[in-house]
């Protein structure tokens, strides 16, 4: 049996290791297991991230069920997407042993996130996750594209992976990440945790980052067209536009046309230019 205070709701450093041991579980590189050994964490990440009874929480990589045990009083629902076997299956038995009176707010999908593109109901209202490093942006993207029903999202990332996400066009972090993320939603960072709330401790510190989902931009163009164009800018971003998109344009010349339609200055860079300017070069090569 794990020993649990059953007055705070949370598992504490010494617990996670118990329930680790019992399962035999070593944290693996492969998952980019690091586990939350800190209730003030995850008690913030919840804070953070403003959900209520009226939403049904999607949580990616639950592990040992830390966040998992916090999300369950304040949810109506809770979603939990992990993609290792012997967690999956530990996770249920935990939170009826630490948690029975919100046991049945969970639900438990064992599978890789990345090819997630359906859930059971109750749709997700939010995301709330402690990403693994290795793909926390293309979950955070295509939970974004496949469960439009999401509003809000609150992820721990790696710092540098943060602070990419929250850039602003012209900073030396923004990129590709920054733009499509821009697409779905206005976000930014909101916070920084120390490395030493996980085990095991990784070598980088950690960062959340909120996402508030608002209408995409208005443009005839697709959003896998307007990706396209994003992916060709930053492809070689020491080019002006010009050159760099003169492969997905078809030539130099017919880039400089679709730019100056577009109204950006060929001699622009990618990360110069926002989400909408992108929205806009799209549609300007369809015309």
């Amino acid at each position: 049996m794990v020993e649990h205070d059953t007055t705070s709701g949370y598992l504490g450093a010494g617990q996670i290791r118990e329930i680790a041991a019992r399962l035999g579980l070593r944290p693996t590189k492969q998952w980019g297991q690091n586990f939350v050994v800190d209730a003030n964490t995850v008690k913030r990440i919840v804070r953070l991230a403003g959900v209520g009874p009226e939403d049904s929480v999607v949580e990616v990589g639950p592990g040992l069920g830390s966040l998992t045990l916090a999300l369950l009083p304040v949810a109506g629902h809770v979603t939990a997407v992990e993609v290792d076997p012997a967690l999956a299956a530990a996770l249920p038995g935990t939170v009826a042993q630490l948690a029975p009176g919100v046991a049945d707010r969970l639900s438990l999908v064992q599978a890789d996130a990345l090819h997630v593109h359906e859930l059971p109901d109750p749709q997700p209202t939010a995301l709330v996750a402690n990403l693994p490093y290795n793909v926390s942006v293309p979950v955070v993207l295509s939970f974004l594209e496949h469960f439009p029903t999401i509003e809000r999202v609150l992820v721990m990332v790696q710092l540098e992976v943060a602070e990419r996400l929250a850039a602003q066009p012209g900073s030396k972090v923004y990129g590709v990440p920054s733009v499509k993320a821009a697409w779905y939603a206005d976000v930014r960072l909101a916070g920084t945790v120390s490395r030493s709330v996980f085990w095991p401790v990784p070598n980088v510190d950690s960062g959340l980052v909120s996402l508030t989902r608002r209408p995409a931009p208005q443009t005839p163009a697709t959003r896998s067209e307007v990706f396209a164009c994003i992916d060709a800018a930053f492809a070689q971003r020491r080019k002006t536009l010009r050159a760099a998109l003169a492969g997905w344009a078809g030539s130099a010349a017919r880039s400089e046309e679709i730019l100056r339609a577009a109204g950006v200055d060929p001699r622009t860079r990618g990360e110069q230019l926002g989400i909408d300017a992108f929205a806009s070069i799209a549609a300007a090569r369809l015309a």
